[in-house]
């Protein structure tokens, strides 16, 4: 597989294209290929993680200086968390480009949450080894870091919504199950979110509640202006 179109998006040019390569394979596809030991990306998610957690720190702590140490963490929190992540990966389509098992990429793992997310915290600790930290800093900034308030509201998009629906409109939310599909290990799930009779926004996932938090979230960009964090 050739990766300018990968680097061309993230806007970083390896030096060492197996590192990319690495950060792209998941367990499922070293197994099924038996490549030698530690082949796949989790030695890299685990230094990108790190990374991660430390440069969103920081952006946070100089960004955020009237937040306590609870709110920090609460912010930093939605921002890194697995749905995040998993919906910073679109911008550059993550999941065209990884590795996967014949079995992981049949039942959908390009499109899974905790896979995608792995893959870009794997790809931050490659940008690292390759770049070393301010490359992983720039990268982290421009395609996490940004748009904070939205990832806020994604992270707590089931509570907030809940609360203007009950507050402003006066009417019952509720998510209507449209399909169910796959074995009972590894169910995908769509929904529609309701207030009343109205549609405000579908989401699917693996678990139900991933598909809800989404077609919450797409409700409450519908339904909601806007408004600063904290």
């Amino acid at each position: 597989m050739q990766f300018n179109e990968l680097e061309k998006a993230i806007g970083y040019e390896f030096r060492r294209q197996g590192l990319l390569r690495q950060a792209l394979t998941h367990s499922s596809y070293a197994n099924e290929k038996h490549l030698k030991k530690h082949s796949d990306n989790e030695r890299l998610e685990f230094l990108g993680d790190a990374v991660l957690e430390v440069v969103s720190s920081e952006y946070l702590y100089l960004n955020y200086p009237n937040l306590s140490e609870g709110d920090l963490t609460k912010l930093r929190a939605s921002i890194v968390c697995e749905p995040t992540l998993a919906l910073c990966t679109r911008e550059m389509d993550l999941g065209k480009y990884l590795f996967l098992g014949k079995g992981e990429d049949r039942t959908g793992g390009r499109e899974r949450s905790s896979i995608l997310s792995d893959a870009l915290e794997a790809v931050i600790g490659a940008i690292y080894v390759d770049g070393g930290f301010e490359e992983a800093k720039k990268f982290i900034r421009h395609f996490i870091l940004t748009d904070i308030e939205h990832k806020k509201l994604f992270f707590d998009s089931k509570t907030i919504l809940q609360e203007i629906v009950q507050g402003e409109h006066g009417e019952t939310l509720h998510y209507e199950l449209l399909s169910e599909e796959g074995p009972d290990h590894d169910k995908f799930f769509r929904v529609e979110a309701r207030v009343g009779d109205r549609v405000i926004g579908r989401g699917s996932g693996h678990t139900k509640k991933a598909a809800e938090q989404e077609a919450a979230y797409e409700g409450l960009l519908l339904l909601r202006p806007m408004a600063p964090v904290g």
